[in-house]
């Protein structure tokens, strides 16, 4: 975008520091070596030989108008300025500053316009004005722009119109906020007086840029600058209230729009009502179209059936079956959509017959209609009427594929395959072909009667076709040969179906992952969840969940913090199941800091182990003296925690007495006793001194710290306490 500061370089055969006449211009331009070898082309000299004897501006603008090379035309140009008792004019300037602006040459083109501009040639406000024009209208807004910086500041004071041609094509060609406003300030600068036409581009710029206060603001102050808001006013702010989610605030304008009796343009029709239908506002939608027709005004086809469409969803269909009337009566023809929306609206009202009535009352014979009302009868549970309105179809020759399938369909999804497999044989019949909706839905009817084995062979031949199954059809045949342990076959059909870009279900991939890895697949689990994860396909926590369990059971358990890693990567939360999981491995590879680790991070998130896996933890920690490591943590876990039970603190009393840490067994020893608990005969012997001889004597020792010095779990650790 061009700027104030825009380049003042000077073509280097311009010399300005002489005196700025036409003439002095003439003698200004001199012709370098380079230019003059240009010369001896030979098309660029037999213009200059057709000039020579009869160089006259109209002559000249003829030949540059003519020549298509710019270098050439540049040339002649320059030729012409060097000729004693040639004088150019604003009209030969004109011609040379468009053709260099029609190719792109803004730099060499500014240098022109300052020539232009100061040796003040009669007509030039005329032509600088006709150059702006021209750029515009041919998409040359830069240079336009560039046009106009040259006359204001040659002292040349543009019109409003001027800038407003500029203005509405930037808008227009969604040139963006700063450009607007550059030409906008420079308007200012130049004390050029805004219309209401100005000023609707400068709103529209800033609703589209998001600047919603600025413009609210800019259309208050409107009256300031003597400007009354007209109707295309309105239809800016209001569609940029809408477009910007504050309906409400739209409405509002609506309003003062109405009450300040401003007559909406036939522009505003088509452009508010179609939002207002959009945002399900019927009633500022109707009110509008019937003040629409009251201003004679004839609405289109796209207005009717935005219309109709926003009665539909709201139901109103006794008046959306009038609108259809009135525009028939209007000779205009509601298209398909517009049927399909009034049918689904009374097949939602559970108005079958109306449905149908509605469809012989107008005679519809297009296909979409009835189909939408064979949906609608099969949702009804109202097969024979949907099979006697195939019947019809058949009979008028409207019935297509998707007509049979949606009857084919709904018997299959109620497990009635033989009946499916006599009306696809009618099908057949027909001379219709069946596709892969018919095929989806045989699949899923064997499925639904547990005939996985006849759902898989369909499936194989439906492959060999390179279709692609409904979403519904591949989860339950996913699901039934889980059910039939067919787990091979099973993530066969996922990853076909992860190919052609379907997603399964979280529940059926939760239930496929659960299924393998109890069959000690896990390495296929793992990639099953990398191809879900690739695919966009959520994944439940308890998916991750039992891909940890079986690598911990599996001789991967030393991939287990690899996997885990991969999850905190991919955003998972870590579950406490899934901290359970790790707190049981890590026990079991006797890694006892790095349980003791899992436990306190778990804990800081408000997650409780089970009994289970906390009896394990400590009984371990116990035995290994390290019952330490999670002080702190059992500090905070016992006031609230209803999972620490009698024999959870008989091993926490005596495990922590024996490391030394006396008062915390203590005051164990009296919550528990406050819960009513009694104390196993062994943490009693130990805390009254009663034990054997050897055993009282025995020196209570502080054990060295189990270091297992392990820094991916560190990372691991600090990565779980910061999701």
């Amino acid at each position: 975008m061009l700027r104030p500061s825009l380049s003042k370089r000077i073509p280097r055969w311009v010399n300005l520091k002489v005196s700025l006449s036409s003439v002095s211009c003439t003698n200004s331009i001199q012709i370098n070596p380079e230019i003059d070898q240009n010369l001896h082309n030979t098309n660029l000299e037999e213009k200059i030989q057709f000039l020579r004897n009869k160089l006259y501006p109209d002559s000249l603008i003829k030949v540059l108008r003519s020549t298509n090379d710019i270098n050439s035309a540049v040339n002649l140009f320059k030729w012409a300025s060097l000729q004693k008792r040639f004088h150019h004019t604003a009209d030969t300037f004109y011609w040379i500053i468009l053709k260099l602006g029609m190719a792109g040459n803004v730099e060499e083109m500014d240098g022109f316009c300052q020539i232009l501009v100061k040796d003040g040639f009669p007509g030039v406000e005329h032509a600088l004005v006709s150059l702006i024009e021209s750029f515009v209208r041919h998409g040359r807004l830069n240079e336009a722009i560039c046009v106009l910086v040259n006359m204001s500041l040659g002292g040349y004071k543009p019109s409003i119109n001027v800038y407003n041609i500029i203005l509405g094509d930037l808008v227009k060609e969604r040139r963006g906020f700063q450009d607007v406003v550059f030409v906008y300030k420079e308007m200012v600068k130049a004390g050029v007086v805004p219309t209401v036409d100005t000023l609707n581009y400068l709103l529209e710029v800033l609703f589209e840029s998001k600047r919603i206060d600025s413009a609210l603001d800019q259309y208050r102050r409107m009256g300031k600058k003597g400007c009354s808001p007209n109707s295309r006013t309105f239809e800016v702010v209001i569609k940029g209230l809408i477009v910007n989610k504050q309906v409400d605030d739209s409405i509002i304008i609506l309003d003062e729009m109405l009450k300040n009796n401003c007559l909406p343009e036939l522009s505003f029709y088509i452009c508010i009502i179609p939002l207002f239908c959009r945002e399900n506002k019927l009633e500022e939608a109707i009110r509008l179209f019937r003040m629409m027709q009251t201003a004679n005004f004839v609405p289109s086809s796209f207005i009717y059936e935005a219309l109709m469409h926003c009665l539909c969803k709201n139901l109103q269909l006794h008046d959306a079956v009038s609108l259809i009337e009135e525009m028939m009566e209007s000779c205009l023809t509601p298209g398909n959509n517009v049927l399909v929306d009034v049918v689904n609206g009374f097949c939602k009202l559970g108005k079958i017959n109306e449905a149908v009535k509605f469809l012989e009352d107008k005679h519809v014979l297009e296909t979409s209609p009835y189909n939408a009302l064979l949906g609608g009868c099969c949702d009804a549970s109202k097969f024979s009427v949907a099979k006697g309105l195939l019947e019809k179809m058949f009979m008028k020759g409207i019935a297509d594929c998707d007509s049979w399938n949606i009857l084919i369909r709904w018997l299959c999804e109620k497990a009635e395959i033989r009946k499916a497999h006599e009306l696809l044989g009618r099908m057949i019949m027909s001379s219709l072909v069946p596709n892969f909706a018919t095929y989806s839905a045989l699949v899923l009817g064997h499925c639904r009667l547990n005939k996985f084995e006849d759902a898989l062979q369909l499936f194989l031949q439906f492959h060999a076709k390179c279709w692609v199954l409904d979403c519904i059809s591949y989860s339950e045949l996913i699901e039934g040969l889980c059910r039939a342990g067919k787990l091979l076959e099973a993530t066969e059909v996922f990853r076909y179906m992860f190919a052609s870009g379907c997603s399964l279900q979280p529940s059926f991939l939760s239930m496929l992952i659960k299924d393998v890895c109890e069959k000690g697949m896990v390495n296929e689990a793992v990639r099953l969840q990398q191809m879900a994860y690739d695919s966009v396909i959520s994944c439940a926590n308890a998916t991750y969940n039992y891909i940890l369990l079986g690598l911990s059971k599996s001789d991967k358990g030393r991939n287990l913090l690899e996997f885990l890693s991969q999850m905190l990567v991919k955003g998972c939360n870590v579950d406490a199941g899934a901290y359970c999981i790790l707190i049981q491995s890590m026990i079991e590879q006797n890694r006892i800091k790095d349980s003791a680790l899992f436990f306190n991070t778990m804990v800081k998130e408000g997650l409780i182990p089970d009994a289970d896996v906390l009896h394990n933890l400590l009984l371990c920690l116990a035995n290994h003296s390290q019952l330490y490591l999670i002080l702190t943590t059992i500090d905070n876990l016992v006031p609230d925690s209803q999972v620490l039970d009698s024999a959870m603190y008989n091993i926490l009393v005596t495990g922590l007495w024996k490391e030394g840490h006396r008062n915390e067994a203590r005051r164990l020893l009296d919550l528990m006793l406050e819960k009513g608990w009694v104390p196993d005969a062994s943490t009693h012997r130990l805390l009254i001194g009663s034990v054997s001889g050897v055993e009282s004597e025995q020196k209570m020792s502080t054990y060295e710290n189990f270091a297992i010095k392990d820094n991916v779990l560190d990372i691991l650790v600090e990565g779980l306490g910061k999701t």
